[in-house]
């Protein structure tokens, strides 16, 4: 994957660009930042609620879980309510 400058990448997504708030979502996984990938989740990117909800599901997290269905990644929903019925995945 070629690297972006991130300050690009953001310029992208404030003009509606959803493959730059992608990118900017990689970035965020790839340093740990999960704030980061909390306001791009709140921001609409869709990715980073996916990669937010396999760390959560990942730590059995049911509150964040919770929070990212709250913000608008319906399969985090999906995902909380398996482990809340004893499913593995």
């Amino acid at each position: 994957m070629t690297e972006f400058d991130r300050e690009t990448l953001r310029a992208l997504a404030d003009d509606g660009n959803e493959r730059a708030l992608d990118r900017l979502a990689d970035l965020a996984e790839a340093r740990g930042d999960v704030q980061e990938l909390s306001d791009l989740l709140d921001e609409g990117c869709l990715h980073a609620g996916e990669l937010l909800t396999r760390r959560a599901a990942a730590a059995r997290d049911l509150l964040e879980l919770q929070r990212i269905a709250d913000a608008g990644y319906d399969e985090a929903a999906e995902v909380l309510e398996q482990l809340l019925a004893g499913g593995s995945d």
